[in-house]
């Protein structure tokens, strides 16, 4: 390895090495901006059953672990983090084993020096809690190791070691490897685009609380907001099938570099937003009046890369998580809502499906025109969502999706309006008596409609 590189850039190196020479690499840290130790006993349980079963093969190859080697010739983990430590924890646990390391004394077999466990450290309580949790595991499965498989994980198991010295090719690397099908989430792969796109104009600091904000969220709420609203709206928006979330989706959450200058006139007005926001909260006129201005953001906007992707995410979570719409005490909104809360039919899958597809219309109308005419926006969006519930036997998720870039093209016609009515005076078709699927989970639904005269007989 070159210990002093005369240049930032330099050709990937990868290294096929052992366990043992990962975990007794010298100067290795995790960054700050790196996710918390995540993996649950089923991820470990999985690595330890795979090492027994082929304990018995030549090799067994357990993936990359990619490095940003920085100018104080420090190894930062920029993939492979997970793996990494739980290596690490299957060792401690082999030499934590008084029946193991005698017998592997006995066998004259010399057991690596794991130092580098005392140089890691975690702030984070979820990794500690998994981490603790996991060595127990781990401790209590070492039990069926023998000298063999002891020797096998040392020396038969690998990893492919890379190792670079610019961080933004490091983290293009990592989007590259993942994108080829590890078991990343597509929001993982984002928070390495937008964090790469972060490097030239932000400070570290800046990055490390961008960072602990993003994964003080709760992943399945995050997982939520991408997959079943945030790529919905967009593509529904523009005419595009939204079903499954995926790595391949990836693109419509990235857009324009603020630190770049695209030879296009589109993207001027959203580079001059950026810094004017930017500008306004760095004055120094702020640490009087304590203002802070916040980006206006818009579901449908261009993106701007970097730190507005993760402050954008944060205000859709809180946007979404925390949706609460205020109606007159005797309003037929307020009916609704109270309705498809509590019928009978709600927590049926196709239901749901069905709740999905009013929120994201609801979600979208208020990103666009706040609440102004909101008790006519729920009328309408209800009528609309609702109504393929009531006309369909079976919905799927292949139905909504459908549905939703059908006429009336409601998502697209609350992203071309420039004012409520012009979305508000869109035709809704009114259902007939023998369009309707009788079932007795949904006669509430029915009863609104029929209220609302949106069936005829």
């Amino acid at each position: 390895m070159t210990k002093n590189p005369t240049h930032k850039s330099e050709v990937i190196r990868p290294e096929i090495i052992t366990v043992k020479e990962l975990v007794t690499t010298k100067n290795v840290e995790i960054p700050k901006y790196q996710r918390p130790y995540r993996w649950s006993s089923k991820n470990v349980n999985q690595l330890l059953d795979d090492i027994l079963l082929f304990k018995d093969k030549p090799a067994y190859r357990l993936g990359t672990v990619v490095y940003h080697l920085n100018d104080d010739q420090i190894l930062n983990i920029v993939d492979g983090q997970q793996r990494s430590i739980t290596l690490l924890l299957i060792g401690l646990a082999i030499q934590n084993n008084d029946v193991l390391t005698v017998k592997l004394k006995e066998s004259k077999i010399e057991l690596p020096n794991l130092d580098i466990i005392g140089k890691l450290y975690f702030t984070n309580n979820l990794s500690k809690n998994n981490i603790r949790d996991n060595y127990l595991e781990i401790q209590r499965r070492v039990s069926d190791f023998d000298v063999e498989t002891v020797q096998f994980f040392y020396s038969s198991c690998e990893v492919v070691k890379v190792v670079l010295t610019d961080i933004s090719e490091a983290f293009q690397f990592f989007d590259s490897q993942n994108a080829r099908g590890v078991d990343l989430e597509p929001h993982d792969l984002l928070k390495a685009f937008h964090l790469r796109e972060m490097m030239s104009n932000t400070s570290e600091d800046e990055r490390i609380r961008i960072v602990d904000n993003w994964e003080n969220m709760e992943l399945e709420q995050l997982k939520r907001t991408f997959s079943n609203y945030l790529y919905r709206i967009k593509n529904w928006a523009n005419s595009k099938s939204a079903r499954k979330f995926t790595k391949n989706d990836v693109d419509i959450f990235k857009g324009i570099s603020p630190s770049v200058r695209e030879p296009f006139p589109f993207a001027s007005i959203y580079r001059i937003s950026h810094f004017y926001v930017e500008s306004y909260n760095d004055d120094f006129n702020r640490k009087i009046d304590k203002n802070y201005m916040s980006y206006p953001f818009q579901l449908d906007q261009v993106l701007i890369n970097g730190k507005r992707f993760f402050e954008m995410i944060n205000h859709y979570v809180e946007v979404i998580e925390v949706l609460r719409i205020e109606t007159r005490e005797s309003s037929l909104a307020k009916e609704i809502l109270e309705t498809i809360d509590n019928y009978d039919g709600k927590n049926r899958t196709g239901d749901k499906y069905v709740r999905n597809l009013f929120n994201c219309g609801l979600i979208f109308y208020i990103d666009k025109f706040g609440t102004a005419e909101i008790e006519r926006a729920i009328e309408r969006i209800f009528i609309w969502a609702y109504s393929v519930r009531l006309t369909y036997y079976s919905v799927q998720l292949a139905s909504v999706d459908n549905y939703a870039l059908a006429y009336p093209h409601v998502f697209k016609t609350i992203k071309d309006a420039l004012k409520p009515n012009d979305f508000l005076n869109l035709k809704i078709d009114i259902l007939s008596e023998n369009d309707i699927v009788e079932s007795s989970k949904t006669k509430d639904i029915q009863t609104l409609f029929t209220k609302m005269n949106y069936i005829y007989a």
